[in-house]
């Protein structure tokens, strides 16, 4: 499954490693959007965890089918 998680701020380029290899994409809002594949339930959780740590807020998460306008996937 393809996601987007949408959070608070801009986040560095240097994080995308750490967020399991997601793009990350500055937004002209201010907010960072994280978008591409997660294996299953448990790595997502596991990316909003990292979330948590680093004390980012988040705003949205949402699953992406293929074809609908996300061309980050």
């Amino acid at each position: 499954m393809n996601y987007h998680i949408r959070i608070e701020g801009h986040l560095d380029l240097q994080w995308a490693d750490w967020f399991d290899g997601l793009l990350i994409t500055h937004e002209a809002s201010g907010d960072t959007l994280l978008s591409g594949p997660v294996v299953d339930q448990a790595a997502l959780y596991g990316l909003l965890c990292k979330v948590r740590d680093l004390g980012i807020t988040l705003i949205s998460v949402a699953r992406v089918e293929l074809g609908q306008g996300d061309e980050s996937c």
